[in-house]
């Protein structure tokens, strides 16, 4: 193991508080902190690499960038020498949620920071979905606490889509207002109820109101591939930008809009190659693009990457590597009105940057946040100690009594011996789902399954209140061979417990199971657990390192290929399939729902 040694927790002062030092080390007069010698310069202003450029930092600041700092080196200055190394800002994520990592803010950017992460915008609706505003506040508290810049969007959309499912707590107009005023919310979350804000619905309007007020950024999440007048009275709302776009229209249309295209590869969310075409091929200006993830599972930051791992990706599809670092640098701080304190390496900015040996690869050498280093050759440095929750965000998977079998049966319709059914139909490395249907046979009066054709068994449990209650459907697209069944407390975004599964019995066993730890995620075969991760942290996250959520995910990934599923992070399709804001077929505590027209709808056609 490296040596580490702990982050200082000192407050970053405002660039105007230090100006003077700032000025006093870009003329000599006081020595720098750090000096990084003979670098190329990764200007995302003017779009230049340039060659042989010293950096100079003092107070978390930059205070010269330019071709020689001699000027600014004193007795006690730490001197590093780049060696012709490529000096790039440290890398922002647009838009994510925490929660999908499966970990806490804190080891979330644990398992980033080696990556060249330094600046993170969440949004925590995950945890206001099942502890309200109180929820929001604890995650906001933690990402004060972290090394490196997380801010916070408050959420807009809690439920994400009233009247057709129910979550845990709800949020209010003027708790969104209250939040503008709390020191690390940064704007609004993904306004989700795309449907609320065409026909102006009050809580909607309310929300994007208070934070335009504020003078702060509305996160947008359009769903629809309607670019019709319902998408130009979504524009006229408010919201500033969108990550839903899955074609080049999609970011198109938004750029045309005046809103920024985010584009993003999460781990189950491959929707940067078709977008990023309305810039290589269409010529669109790429100032209007951000880069972001979205969605990252634990397995994927700890073994691929984070924001790394898609600027490389945007390279790969053709885009010139300083028009991706863009992308993921200085467009995002621009966005989010913070262009003079991060997203570049300039004088007065936040001294977030990597030292990378090869531009095109992305290669990551070292990483630096405030000018101390973090991380070096893949590994953290830094000690960076864990955040406890407490226990009011604990113990909130209530399911009321032990769920049995029989709690999952589907009736079928007196005297049928076969119906047509609706179907859930995943989506590879997509967030939409199909609208399918499929002939199902009846036995003893209750739907059968058809496992050869792939179509299983989909419930969701109610677990914030206890109530028991159990909606069932089906589902396919999982290709599931074996008796098995999977349960899931993270179900956004009301997050109840959705089971899929070709057993009855180990459906059963898989929901009781996440009652016992609390929530997680787990897979039953044949009455055997086995996998397990548990996430007793609003049933969202584990309390354990980022490492050891991996080393449990890739168990379970590893156990649904022997069930039989081949899909691409299929726990991430499994988690968004009571998601009732992205079309086109879904399940919620209410029902069956229809995204695509917002409506509930019957099981049996």
């Amino acid at each position: 193991m490296p040596d580490t040694k702990p982050v200082q927790s000192t407050e970053l002062k405002p660039w105007h508080a230090v100006a003077p030092l700032l000025v006093d080390v870009a003329m000599g007069r006081r020595p720098a902190d750090l000096v990084v010698r003979n670098g190329r310069w990764v200007n995302v202003h003017s779009g230049e690499v340039i060659p042989a450029t010293d950096i100079a930092i003092v107070a978390g600041r930059f205070a010269y960038c330019g071709p020689d700092a001699s000027h600014a080196i004193g007795e006690k200055t730490k001197v590093v020498d780049a060696m012709g190394r490529y000096l790039v800002p440290g890398l922002c994520d647009a838009h994510m949620h925490v929660e999908s990592g499966m970990v806490t803010v804190t080891e979330f950017c644990r398992a980033v920071i080696p990556h060249g992460t330094t600046s993170m915008f969440i949004d925590p609706h995950e945890i206001a979905n099942v502890l309200g505003l109180d929820g929001v506040r604890l995650m906001h508290d933690e990402a004060m606490a972290q090394a490196i810049n997380v801010f916070v969007q408050m959420p807009s959309c809690v439920p994400s889509a009233p009247g057709l499912e129910n979550a845990g707590a709800e949020l209010t107009a003027e708790d969104v207002a209250e939040a503008m005023d709390w020191p690390n919310i940064i704007g609004l979350g993904e306004v989700m109820n795309f449907p609320g804000v065409a026909a102006n619905d009050a809580t909607m309007t309310g929300a994007i109101a208070a934070t335009v007020k504020a003078g702060k950024t509305v996160g947008g999440h359009y769903a629809s591939p309607d670019l019709g007048l319902p998408f130009h009275g979504y524009v006229a709302g408010g919201p500033e930008d969108d990550h839903e776009g899955t074609r080049a229209e999609d970011a198109i249309a938004r750029v045309r809009q005046g809103m920024k295209a985010m584009l993003r590869l999460g781990s189950a969310w491959y929707d940067v190659a078709s977008q990023i075409k309305a810039v290589t091929e269409q010529g669109l200006d790429p100032r209007n693009f951000i880069l972001c993830t979205d969605d990252s599972h634990s397995g994927t930051l700890v073994n691929d990457g984070h924001m790394d791992r898609v600027v490389r990706h945007a390279i790969a599809q053709g885009l010139k590597p300083v028009t991706a670092i863009q992308m993921a640098t200085i467009n995002a701080a621009e966005h989010f009105r913070l262009q003079r304190e991060l997203g570049s390496i300039a004088p007065g900015r936040r001294a977030d940057f990597l030292i990378v040996s090869d531009l095109a690869e992305l290669a990551i050498d070292e990483v630096f946040a405030r000018g101390v280093r973090l991380a070096r050759s893949g590994r953290l440095e830094a000690d960076i100690p864990a955040y406890d929750y407490p226990a009011k965000a604990k113990n909130t998977v209530r399911l009321g009594e032990e769920l049995a079998a029989e709690d999952f049966d589907i009736a079928a319709p007196e005297g049928a011996n076969h119906v047509r059914a609706r179907v859930i139909g995943v989506i590879e490395n997509q967030a939409p789902t199909r609208a399918l249907e499929a002939e199902l046979g009846v036995e003893d009066g209750v739907v059968a399954m058809d496992r050869r054709n792939d179509v299983c068994q989909i419930a969701l449990v109610e677990r914030h209140r206890g109530t028991g209650q159990v909606t069932n459907g089906f589902v396919s697209g999982f290709g599931y061979m074996q008796d098995c069944a999977m349960a899931s407390s993270v179900a956004h975004d009301s997050h109840h417990i959705i089971v899929v599964g070709t057993n009855k019995e180990d459906m059963a066993k898989a929901a009781n199971r996440l009652g016992e730890v609390g929530g997680g995620v787990v897979l039953f075969s044949k009455g055997r657990e086995l996998a397990l991760v548990e996430m007793p942290i609003a049933g969202l996250m584990s309390d354990e390192r980022a490492e050891v959520v991996a080393q449990k995910a890739a168990k379970l990934t590893g156990a649904m290929r022997e069930m039989g599923c081949t899909l691409n992070n299929a726990y991430m399709q499994h988690s968004l399939l009571a998601l009732v804001v992205i079309p086109e077929l879904r399940i919620s505590d209410t029902g069956i729902i229809d995204v695509s027209n917002f409506r509930k709808v019957d099981l049996f056609l």
